[in-house]
């Protein structure tokens, strides 16, 4: 079972909300003593998100929360939009996959540079990504 220790909910809107919500980020995992290697990743995965966020969805909300699994602590990120969502997740989780100009390994690439990864969508209600990145994981 995964506690939630505090929250944060950052609204995702313009360029400085951006830069905001992953200082935010590099705070909490600092203050669960992460590593900078996981800290990297975990700020990577974020930047991903934020800029599909940005992207296709005019923005959104980043909910930041310090979980705790057991004496495993970590970050869970929580990406909500109201964007068009994505008609085929399967498609969208591949290598190469892209429906705006990029190298389509935005999803899948977040997903590999954390240890848990969540992704819910409905076409014309929006997005949902959670992950999470354990301190030591």
């Amino acid at each position: 079972m995964t506690l939630s220790l505090n929250k944060d909910t950052i609204e995702v809107i313009k360029e400085q909300d951006v830069v905001f919500a992953k200082n935010r980020i590099k705070e909490s995992a600092v203050k669960i003593k992460m590593g900078l290697v996981n800290q990297t990743r975990l700020i990577t995965a974020a930047s991903e998100l934020l800029r599909n966020m940005m992207r296709y969805a005019n923005g959104g909300k980043c909910m930041i929360e310090v979980v705790t699994a057991g004496r495993n602590s970590g970050i869970r990120l929580t990406f909500t939009d109201k964007g068009p969502g994505i008609p085929d997740i399967a498609m969208a989780m591949k290598d190469g996959f892209s429906t705006g100009k990029s190298l389509g390994l935005g999803l899948p690439g977040t997903k590999r540079l954390v240890n848990e990864f969540d992704i819910k969508s409905k076409v014309g209600e929006g997005t949902i990504v959670t992950i999470i990145k354990w301190a030591n994981g």
